[in-house]
């Protein structure tokens, strides 16, 4: 059986999600090093007493995957006084604008049709499978970052929960942590004080009832299905998680031991 190394984690006020993923197990039996490697929501809510304890964690760099239209609905993060702030999109500012339109303003008829039966669970899916293949360069680039001189590194997206979420599994597997280990830590999002809001405008013609939540739930949900899509998506596209870190993502052997160096005990 997997064991991780309990952590104590913050009652943040305004940053939902967050945790540090140090004390996740390696296949060779080292461990993800405390202090190095955490992950979240974004920061755009950050209280002061959030902001100071996120002061104190010593980042060297903040790599924020939001796009344009998260930036324009949540807002920028709070600076935090010397952190370098990263922002890699890894989706497009347009993608999905229509679709989130619809979540926050359609009638339920509109949201079956574009959620029920499988599709929003689908649309998941394909996101995940997505971002691994077409997004190699941008993966590539932090893994990079984070073998040079990025940590401690704090990752996020809105939620913390897919594009983050995708990022930090990305590095874990890039130092070796088992994918068992990837995906308990994965899971953790569906905790219910670290679920991010479902926004609704006030326009909205239902409100939130019990079928709209529904509808809504595999979106906000971190499912085993959708990891297994992406780790899926290595196998096929690559034969291996070797080759999907050199050939895919461009890591050097050397690159990946100093990588394994900053990150593992």
């Amino acid at each position: 059986m997997t064991q991780q190394v309990p952590s104590t984690e913050p009652e943040l006020a305004g940053v939902r999600n967050f945790r540090d993923v140090g004390g996740l197990p390696t296949t060779d039996g080292r461990q993800v090093r405390p202090g190095r490697l955490f992950r979240s929501g974004h920061l755009a809510g950050a209280t002061a007493a959030d902001a100071a304890f996120l002061s104190s964690l010593g980042l060297h760099t903040i790599f924020d995957f939001r796009n344009a239209a998260d930036l324009k609905l949540d807002g920028a993060d709070v600076e935090l006084p010397g952190v370098r702030n990263v922002n890699i999109p890894l989706t497009d500012p347009a993608d999905g604008a229509e679709f989130w339109r619809m979540v926050r303003d359609g009638d339920l008829d509109q949201l079956r049709s574009l959620l029920a039966d499988g599709r929003a669970a689908a649309r998941m899916t394909g996101s995940y499978r997505s971002i691994i293949k077409e997004r190699t360069a941008e993966h590539s680039r932090v893994l990079h970052a984070l073998a040079e001189d990025s940590v401690p590194a704090l990752m996020h997206c809105a939620a913390g929960k897919d594009r983050a979420g995708l990022s930090i599994a990305v590095a874990l597997l890039a130092v070796g942590v088992e994918p068992e280990a990837i995906e308990a830590d994965y899971l953790k999002s569906n905790d219910p004080h670290r679920r991010y809001p479902v926004r609704r405008s006030d326009n909205s013609p239902t409100g939130t009832p019990t079928e709209v939540m529904d509808l809504l739930s595999p979106l906000f949900d971190a499912r085993a299905e959708y990891l297994a899509a992406a780790f899926e998506t290595i196998e096929k596209t690559w034969g291996s998680t070797d080759t999907y870190l050199t050939e895919g993502l461009r890591l050097a052997p050397e690159t990946r031991e100093r990588l394994r160096a900053r990150l593992l005990d």
